[in-house]
């Protein structure tokens, strides 16, 4: 038998690991979207008023994106597999309470707690990969499976929260989360290694921790009111220069705090900059794409909940076969063209889908632009990541996890509540607050030309990306002394 057909014990832990943590990747993606198929359930359930609604995605999203960053420095400092099983535990947990929940105001409440859960583990998982598997090959692999889930579980969560609705009842979209959560917790701490970049005469960054958090809220808090309020509204506003404020503050904490939360000097260089601006544009166009197609097919082609859940299985399934085909691709040609080619075929469906009908058909006029996106972010989502986090060291990789993540929840609701007014505007009668089924349809078409004119601009960004030299700095953990061969050939 040959040496390279032996898998040895610790490879073996490795890809059992990676199982581990693409289950949680998963988890957590799947609830952004499992949710707001069962909100009329909910708000009927718990008699939830129409503004109040809203708080049931609301406040989950403002935790998760707000505690992003802390979490990814927490598992920095604390140890990685640490905070990994404690944001699990507390996702967990009130996952079981948010089925349980006898009113409104406590549904509420529990997700906001589980938004911090999903915001500690999250970025936690990913920086446990990044120290599992060298830069390279074996790293672009785990990626890809990685990738796979994050691009699949939003649509796997249209379909599943409208399975789960229609044939149950709504409290199974948070009781699904139980057995994988507790699961994980048995297994976690067999097969993933603790790890962390401990040094001596670490101090923890509060001030900077505050500043970011709150800020980051705020800017969550801000873009869900400007869908309601308007983009000119005092609240809306307000809201947007405190936010802005503290990132200015923190900022400035930054560059005199003695061991910074978001270390400026460890992330030097043109790629992890603009691969996280185009993160961001990524976001946007998936979120709002699946956003803007369901309320299509349940407005105007009036699909029931479960059959718009079946329809995007077209989007779940492209994406999780690309996103393992990408890890080969970004190999052989580097990241910067395969995340270019990515963007133009997630453009061309955006393309498509300014030419819906009102009278639409599944198989002509939605499924070419599914098998399009799918296609796009399976490999865009996949490239972007690989490129976002070439050369960062052990030692940073919780809190430029905690970076990526945060850049994908950010832009997925900036670029949700810009469409949201641009097809709400495009869509109301002059005279009248109601809209037609075709003014309907006319604004998601406006809204999905501006997604398109986005992907565009990301994939016209991709050629400033550059190759950047790992940081060198002390670290417990050994830091790789070459550049791998996808970045050379970038």
């Amino acid at each position: 038998m040959s040496r390279s057909a032996i898998v040895s014990p610790q490879q073996s832990g490795r890809w059992l690991a990676l199982g581990l943590i693409v289950a949680a990747q998963f988890m957590v993606v799947l609830d952004l979207s499992i949710v707001n198929v069962a909100l009329a359930a909910i708000k009927s359930s718990l008699d939830f008023s129409q503004t109040g609604l809203q708080w049931v995605v609301t406040a989950y999203a403002i935790t998760f994106g707000g505690f992003l960053l802390l979490g990814g420095r927490l598992a920095d400092i604390l140890g990685r597999r640490r905070i990994f099983l404690a944001g699990i535990v507390l996702f967990t947990l009130s996952s079981a309470l948010c089925g349980l929940a006898w009113s409104s105001g406590s549904l509420v409440v529990f997700r906001a707690v589980q938004g911090v859960g999903g915001a500690l583990f999250a970025p936690a998982g990913l920086s446990l990969l990044m120290t599992r598997f060298d830069e390279g090959r074996e790293r672009n692999l785990a990626l890809g499976i990685w990738g796979a889930a994050s691009g699949s579980g939003a649509a796997v969560g249209v379909l599943l929260g409208g399975v789960l609705t229609s044939y149950l009842t709504w409290p199974w979209v948070f009781f699904i989360n139980v057995p994988v959560g507790i699961a994980l917790v048995v297994l976690v701490p067999r097969f993933l290694p603790e790890s962390r970049a401990d040094r001596a005469g670490r101090h923890f960054d509060v001030a900077g921790a505050t500043t970011v958090t709150a800020s980051l809220m705020l800017l969550v808090y801000a873009l869900t009111r400007a869908t309601q309020d308007g983009w000119g509204s005092v609240t809306t506003v307000a809201l947007l220069g405190a936010s802005a404020l503290l990132a200015v503050a923190f900022v400035a904490i930054e560059r005199l705090a003695e061991d910074p939360l978001l270390p400026f000097h460890a992330f030097r260089g043109n790629t992890l900059g603009t691969a996280n601006l185009i993160t961001c544009i990524v976001a946007s166009v998936g979120f709002s794409q699946f956003f803007l197609l369901t309320l299509y097919m349940q407005q105007v082609l009036h699909y029931s909940a479960a059959q718009a859940g079946v329809a995007f299985a077209a989007i779940a399934g492209t994406v999780a076969v690309m996103s393992n085909v990408a890890q080969g691709l970004v190999t052989r040609f580097g990241p910067r063209r395969v995340l270019a080619t990515g963007l133009l075929f997630a453009a061309a469906s955006e393309a498509l889908l300014t030419r819906l009908p009102v009278h639409g058909h599944y198989v002509p006029d939605l499924l070419p632009s599914f098998l399009l996106i799918g296609f796009g972010l399976g490999v865009s989502f996949v490239a972007v990541t690989i490129a976002a986090l070439a050369g960062v060291t052990p030692a940073h990789a919780g809190i430029a996890s905690g970076l990526v993540n945060t850049s994908r929840q950010v832009g997925g609701a900036i670029g949700l509540a810009a469409v949201t007014t641009i097809a709400t505007i495009y869509a109301r009668h002059p005279s009248t607050r109601f809209s037609t089924a075709a003014e309907t349809t006319h604004g998601f078409r406006v809204a999905f030309g501006v997604l398109a004119v986005l992907a565009l601009t990301a994939a016209l960004l991709t050629p400033t990306m550059r190759a950047r030299q790992p940081e060198r700095e002390e670290a417990l953990e050994p830091v790789p002394d070459a550049l791998p061969a996808y970045e050379e050939a970038a």
